[in-house]
């Protein structure tokens, strides 16, 4: 099984203070045990390198960079999903769904990737499954 790594599930993992810490060590934990393809995007990797870095810092994203990343399969978007997921964006037209969230759902659509490790409602309202589970 796939699972694809959302920004909210990455911070979450990283910093120790934030509300979904807790749920989101154990679920890692859970995963880098496992057997699950773990999947994302190198857009969700600049949102994430960007927020780690100005909230968590420079040590933080060492660590995303060296003891994360090596075990996630990162999808390289090109300009045809690029200008797909705009569009998608721009129809929406919702202030809260962002163009990281629109290539993510083009993403898991076309793997076939069914479950996000997320704590991003979007997900949901796309119909996908998120972890941790409710």
């Amino acid at each position: 099984m796939s699972v694809f790594l959302d920004t909210s599930a990455l911070f979450a993992v990283l910093d120790a203070d934030d509300r979904y810490h807790a749920g989101a060590d154990e679920v890692w934990r859970e995963l880098i045990a496992g057997t699950e393809d773990l999947v994302s995007t190198n857009y969700v990797l600049v949102e994430t390198f960007a927020l780690i870095q100005r909230r968590l810092g420079m040590e933080a994203v060492r660590t995303l960079e060296e003891d994360i990343l090596p075990l996630v399969r990162v999808i390289w978007i090109g300009e045809s999903d690029h200008r797909s997921a705009v569009a998608a964006f721009l129809t929406a037209g919702r202030r809260e769904l962002s163009l990281v969230d629109c290539v993510s759902f083009l993403v898991m659509r076309r793997q076939d990737i069914r479950v996000a490790f997320a704590f991003d409602q979007d997900f949901q309202a796309q119909g996908f499954d998120t972890l941790p589970r409710e």
